[in-house]
């Protein structure tokens, strides 16, 4: 069987090299693009490379995960800004065929607590579990999209829970202070639906959209589970365009 996770770090690492090989592992008929910013196709992808000369764009992935025919890289990019992104492909048949990403311009400071957007453990384990986790996280998430606020703080290890987003500080006190505070800024975090929830062992990635204050955006919501409990988060949030501002047709998610 390919190496997947092999394959999408090559071709990440092109778009800092300029490195045409990886395109091979694109299936030129199926390659389907979620990024509002990149046009459908192979073609779309040549043309990012294309826009980025070598050695001025930097890649730096830090984590990799596959979960069946899904591979998910969380990164440090260095494009025209430092941005923190999460990379998701779908294989199919040994090529790549989907691709959806969510980045998010790097904090200039740690959080509350002194986490950087990407610091923390690297390596899944648990594999065993990663269908139990999965689960865990798809229980949370309809909990939090039904309102029932009660079961909220059960999903936690509350006093050792690590958060990574740069506005919130650790544990549940510090998660509720940090959304309580971006609500009276006019910037409440809403989820409205799931669209998809994909890990490996202990870390799960769910794919959400809603809204961040008045605009539309898209979570990443990334976790580590411990003992059946959410232990940290990684995450990264961006605005969804309109579709009449996309460069392809197929939406966000």
């Amino acid at each position: 069987m390919p190496d997947f996770k092999a394959m999408v770090l090559e071709l990440l690492k092109s778009i800092e090299t300029g490195d045409t090989k990886p395109l091979a592992y694109i299936n030129p008929q199926k390659y389907i693009q979620h990024n509002p910013n990149v046009a459908d196709g192979l073609d779309g992808f040549k043309e990012l490379l294309a826009t980025r000369k070598a050695g001025a764009a930097k890649v730096a992935t830090l984590r990799i995960f596959q979960d069946g025919d899904f591979v998910l890289a969380h990164s440090e990019y260095h494009l025209a800004v430092p941005m923190i992104g999460f990379d998701v492909f779908r294989f199919e048949d040994g090529k790549i065929v989907e691709h959806w990403d969510n980045k998010q311009e790097k904090a200039s400071s740690l959080s509350p607590s002194g986490h950087s957007m990407t610091d923390g453990p690297c390596m899944a384990t648990d594999l065993e579990k990663t269908e139990s986790n999965k689960a865990l996280m798809r229980r949370y998430m309809d909990d939090l999209l039904q309102g029932r606020k009660e079961t909220f703080s059960s999903y936690f290890d509350g006093i050792n829970y690590i958060q990574h987003s740069p506005l919130v500080a650790d544990n549940l006190t510090g998660l509720f202070a940090g959304l309580q505070e971006l609500a009276t800024k006019g910037l409440a975090v809403k989820y409205r639906k799931v669209h998809r929830i994909i890990g490996e062992g202990n870390f799960v990635l769910v794919m959400a959209e809603g809204s961040f204050g008045e605009t539309a955006t898209a979570y990443y919501d990334f976790y580590r589970i411990q003992d059946g409990k959410i232990a940290e988060h990684w995450d990264t949030l961006e605005s969804i365009p309109p579709v009449s501002l996309s460069k392809n047709l197929n939406g966000k998610f």
